[in-house]
């Protein structure tokens, strides 16, 4: 799967069920090869793997993923901690049999740039800040899509 990299997770780390007194770790990241196609990567393991993983690409770049494991996912759950996506599929990265490869997206396809910018939800499934601003009280407790820009960052 090739494709550029349009979101990622921090590492964490999980007590390991299986061995008392161990942790394990893990992050995701989301790819998209397309205007309309997109999936989610959860990789785990082993602390020096994850991070080194975890620092070898970031928001942007393209990755080639070969040899993962392609898992149903079950909705509920996973799209509380990660972007919906249209697949109803997930991919999973193995220390011992995946690998990820980055690449400058110059040189894999200069397609796949322009899907950093292309939102992930239906545009018609969007609240503008003006929206809420004026119809705030009619929407009080329900869970909305913003679609808004960031002007500035500042402490």
């Amino acid at each position: 799967v090739i494709g550029v990299v349009i979101g990622k997770t921090d590492v964490r780390s999980f007590p390991d069920r299986k061995n008392i007194g161990t942790e394990r770790y893990t992050f995701g990241f989301t790819i998209r090869d397309s205007p309309t196609y997109f999936i989610n990567v959860q990789s785990w393991g082993r602390e020096e793997y994850i991070r080194s993983l975890s620092e070898s690409f970031r928001v942007g770049d393209c990755v080639t993923i070969e040899n993962p494991l392609i898992q149903s996912k079950e909705a509920e759950r996973e799209e509380k901690f990660n972007p919906v996506t249209p697949s109803c599929y997930k991919l999973l990265l193995s220390e011992n049999h995946s690998v990820v490869k980055t690449s400058s997206c110059y040189d894999t396809d200069t397609r796949l740039l322009s899907l950093l910018h292309l939102p992930v939800k239906d545009p018609q499934d969007y609240y503008s800040l003006g929206d809420i601003v004026a119809n705030g009280q009619s929407l009080h407790g329900r869970v909305l899509n913003v679609l808004a820009a960031v002007m500035s960052v500042s402490d």
